[in-house]
Order: structure tokens, then sequence, then C-alpha cells
């Protein structure tokens, strides 16, 4: 997954680059080179607003996931089962206490919970470059469309 986003990002540069060289060319023709323009101001602006979109869900899910995070899967009576079970295999018969389970089991809860958090603040990180990298374009794109509305307006 982090693999694919690393390489998604340079593909999304260089595509934004093409556009924008395209763009510039294109702007040099006159009929056919404004209805392209237009098609590529829109585009563009669809393809950062998706993107925008797209990290301030991350945002709030992230945020979610820091605020609650998923409970420990396993019970209490599942842990000291499945402590007793291996403590009975490896130690050939020493069993720890019922005190030392629990206190494992708790070190077990929190350390769920310290990695949900961990994750989730990397998450929610990450997700903030996926709102504030293609918000400037979105608003640069959004002025060009507008003041190219208003010329030909007036």
């Amino acid at each position: 997954m982090v693999i694919s986003a690393l390489l998604l990002v340079p593909v999304v540069i260089l595509i934004f680059i093409i556009f924008l060289l395209a763009g510039n060319k294109i702007n040099s023709l006159k009929e056919g080179g404004l209805i392209v323009r237009n098609i590529y101001l829109y585009m563009v602006l669809f393809a950062t607003l998706m993107m925008t979109i797209g990290g301030s869900v991350s945002i709030f899910m992230a945020a979610a996931d820091i605020i609650a995070p998923t409970p420990y899967y396993q019970t209490l009576e599942d842990y000291k089962s499945m402590m007793m079970d291996r403590a009975h295999y490896e130690n050939e018969g020493t069993r720890p206490t019922q005190e030392d389970l629990e206190r494992r089991y708790e070190a077990a809860v929190l350390s769920h919970k310290q990695n949900q958090a961990a994750r989730a603040t990397n998450i929610l990180i990450k997700s903030f470059g996926w709102v504030l990298i293609p918000l400037p374009v979105f608003i640069y794109f959004q002025r060009a469309l507008t003041k190219k509305e208003e010329k030909y307006k007036n």
C-alpha cells in the first residue's frame, strides 16, 4: 500500500507537468485551443478536488481511530487459556500465576491501544499531505478559470 502511494505521487506530478506544458502550448491556438484548455482546466480542478476530498475523509477516519481505537479482540479468559497452553508446552508444566496472566493481558491491551493510536497518527499526518498539496493547485486553477470567464464576459 505504501509503495503504491509512493509511486503514485511522482506519476501524478509528471502528469500535472505534462498538462501544464500542453495547456500553455494549446493556449496559443485560438478556438480549438480554448476548448481543449477548458477541458484541461476542468480535469485538473476535478482531480485536485477529488484528492482533497479523499484526504479530508482520510483525516476524519484517522482522527476517529485516535479518539476511539478499535478494541482489543481477545478476552481475558481466551488470553489466559492461550497462555496456559503455551506455558504447558514451553516450560513442561510450570504455569504462570493468575496475577501474572492478568498483568500480561493488561500490558497486551495497552500495547494494542498505543499501536492503534500511533498508526492512526501516522495516517493522519500522511492524509494532511493529500489535502495540503493539491489544495493550492486547485485554488490556482479555480482563479485562472474565474479570470478567464470574467475576460469573456467583458
